[in-house]
């Protein structure tokens, strides 16, 4: 069977821009994300969620996660919440990679001259600790996190992102693993990629028109390199 021929020269680039979301897409963290919300609730005494409601909140910033995870939790505990979620996730911070192949794929789009950028719902503290290893030193322009803009689905990542870059929603790609990543793209105008390894069932990627859903990193790396 044939293939598509690749676009090998940057003057052939599709997108410009690409966002990627962090936990479940790049970071394998969903199933310890999805157990520290459940631990931080329990804490402090509220309705344990399933691990379908916890790891649907994924990618929202963290309060506004804490809350729809926790809606029996009074508003006045949601910092004592959020606290006990930092604690379980520093416990296990060390226990969190990359999905393999991530780094192939990060460093082939970055010499195709890719502006390659994290929209999150990390905080920035979150965000910056894991960048600063070296495998990922250098190997992102720009990033924006949730608590220093607005929690998806709002644009406003993305906007800030486009602005810091000069570029428009029709050259910029949104790469993300939940619904609220690609309602985020779509808000802002922009082309979306879901993946299914993460916090999200594909199924409810459909509505929201992805120009594709990767079932692995190796199958998101080959789109990118066919069609980004």
């Amino acid at each position: 069977m044939s293939h598509p021929q690749l676009i090998d020269s940057p003057n052939a680039r599709r997108f410009d821009l690409i966002a990627f979301d962090w936990d479940g897409t790049l970071f394998d963290s969903t199933a310890i994300i999805t157990r520290c919300i459940q631990n931080a609730v329990q804490d402090v005494g509220g309705a344990v969620p399933s691990d379908k409601d916890a790891s649907y909140v994924i990618g929202m910033g963290l309060m506004e996660a804490l809350a729809h995870a926790a809606p029996d939790v009074p508003v006045d505990r949601y910092l004592e919440l959020g606290a006990r979620y930092q604690h379980h996730y520093k416990i296990h911070q060390a226990d969190i990679s990359l999905f393999h192949g991530v780094l192939d794929m990060l460093s082939d789009l970055k010499a195709r001259q890719h502006h390659l950028t994290v929209a999150t719902g990390k905080s920035r503290r979150g965000l910056d600790e894991v960048l600063q290893t070296v495998e990922l030193k250098n190997m992102f322009n720009g990033s924006r996190t949730a608590d220093e803009t607005a929690g998806k689905p709002h644009p406003r990542m993305l906007n800030e992102l486009m602005d810091q870059f000069g570029t428009t929603p029709e050259r910029t790609l949104m790469i993300g693993d939940t619904t609220h990543d690609l309602q985020m793209a779509l808000n802002a105008g922009c082309a979306r990629v879901g993946v299914s390894y993460g916090a999200h069932e594909p199924d409810a990627f459909h509505e929201l028109s992805p120009l594709f859903i990767a079932h692995s990193v190796g199958e998101l790396h080959e789109w990118l390199r066919i069609n980004a």
